[in-house]
């Protein structure tokens, strides 16, 4: 990854009983932004091994611009947010990090 290219970590705690629903919608959202979103060079979906509830999304962008900007005008990331309060506890922390040695 070079140039101006930052990692997302995402975070997610899903309600008691959803997990697997949260990881069939997120799946299904990753495919679309993959398919549809250049900016977005890949994304890897974890789900922490001693709490199944526990999800997180390591996403390359091109830019922390590209992903707060027109990433979240898509129509895809508004309707998961609309649905995720049905298998979510609370909304994602996201937090964005850069390739160790990075200026």
């Amino acid at each position: 990854m070079g140039g101006d290219g930052v990692v997302v970590i995402i975070s997610y705690v899903c309600q008691p009983g959803k997990a697997d629903q949260a990881v069939r919608e997120i799946s299904e959202l990753i495919a679309t932004v993959q398919r549809v979103e250049p900016d977005c060079g890949g994304i890897e979906l974890l789900q922490q091994t001693d709490d199944p509830s526990r999800i997180m999304l390591v996403e390359q962008w091109t830019s922390r611009e590209a992903y707060l900007g027109p990433h979240f005008q898509q129509p895809h990331i508004l309707a998961f947010i609309e649905r995720a309060g049905q298998f979510l506890v609370e909304p994602p922390v996201i937090t964005f990090w850069r390739a160790g040695g990075a200026a």
